[in-house]
């Protein structure tokens, strides 16, 4: 199968690439932008493999999108390109806007007037794959209540408003073109190659270099904790074996207070890097608390029993057995996350322009 991914160099984009190019026989187009989050460094093990091809190009720029599905001719487009962080949502909401709404509208007509030049039986074949997040659903304040894949929209920030925008947009070419999609509702991802400014990786390096380490309000807010690589194969197993139109929830069942996250990461360092910063006594001295940002949603959790009972995903990292990989990971990486750091990643979009002549 020939796939395209928007999104590639991203966080959760960058993990789909690698295990599809490290697990499978496909062939992969990563049509990504390069924006601050995009690092293709996060993709240097699979760079060079011949099954995979990667484009520099922005979604909203529909003329080539249908270009490149016309010299790629996909039979699956998952579509990952997205502005994510909240905090930067809140401070400027426009690139949300541009990106999350114009940009999935964008691409679902390029989609679109491709799946309408295809064969019967190709499009009968041809997959959508819109990958969205738990966020849109708002926020949860029982303590037993579920996001299910019926819960009502209620998002809270501009980045969950944008993305709620764009899940309605994907059904809505589903039931009026008839384009085949599918869609998958996500719970907060960690792991390797996670941007420095979220939270997990963000009290990693702080903690090393002994910064503060801010949380929120009183930092009982509470997320539910997926593996990005359990999530990687969540999203393959949906493309290649879920119902067209369905939507899947994907969770990690690891429910965790955002102050016992920071602590269990404190933990690990004082086991994995005993080395203390110079006048740091313990990491979780670190732990520094700060106004909480408007509108934070107290609580998420996702029901995943769908897609475990339609398609026989189950996570296979318990928090404690992710988040000691993930700290291992960060601490042998440091080389990585100063790149990062230090803005130099991003030099490796030079000489990255469209590269579509090549494209079989």
């Amino acid at each position: 199968m020939r796939i395209l991914i928007t999104g590639g160099a991203g966080f959760i984009g960058s993990a789909l690439v690698r295990h599809l190019i490290s697990n499978t026989e496909h062939e992969v187009l990563n049509l990504d932008k390069l924006t601050y989050a995009g690092n293709l460094e996060s993709l240097s093990s699979i760079a060079n493999n011949t099954r995979y091809q990667f484009v520099q190009a922005d979604i909203v720029d529909q003329a080539a999108v249908s270009d490149l599905l016309a010299r790629f001719k996909p039979q699956a487009i998952m579509h990952l390109a997205a502005e994510s962080h909240v905090d930067r949502s809140i401070d400027g909401p426009s690139d949300f806007i541009q990106t999350n709404i114009v940009g999935t509208y964008s691409l679902l007509e390029a989609a679109r007037g491709y799946w309408n030049t295809l064969a019967e039986d190709e499009r009968q074949a041809f997959r959508f794959h819109h990958i969205s997040t738990d966020e849109v659903y708002g926020d949860l304040h029982g303590v037993d209540d579920l996001f299910t894949e019926t819960t009502p929209y209620a998002p809270s920030s501009p980045y969950s408003a944008s993305k709620a925008a764009s899940d309605h947009l994907v059904r809505a070419w589903h039931r009026t073109y008839g384009l085949p999609v599918l869609l998958t509702n996500c719970s907060n991802n960690y792991g390797p190659f996670h941007f420095p400014e979220k939270l997990i990786p963000l009290v990693i390096l702080n903690a090393l270099e002994g910064k503060p380490l801010p949380v929120y309000g009183d930092g009982l807010q509470v997320r539910d904790w997926l593996f990005v690589e359990d999530h990687a194969r969540a999203l393959f197993k949906v493309v290649s074996e879920g119902e067209v139109g369905q939507t899947y929830n994907i969770g990690g069942h690891n429910e965790q207070k955002n102050i016992d996250v920071v602590r269990g990461i404190c933990a690990l360092l004082e086991e994995l890097a005993p080395q203390h910063p110079a006048g740091v006594a313990h990491y979780a001295d670190l732990i520094t608390f700060v106004k909480d940002r408007p509108g934070h949603d107290q609580r998420y959790a996702i029901d995943a029993s769908k897609i475990e009972h339609d398609l026989g995903w189950v996570p296979e990292e318990t928090f404690e057995t992710g988040l000691r990989k993930t700290v291992q990971w960060y601490l042998d990486n440091l080389q990585w996350c100063r790149h990062v750091q230090d803005g130099s990643y991003q030099r490796e979009r030079l000489g990255n322009n469209d590269s579509k002549d090549s494209i079989a």
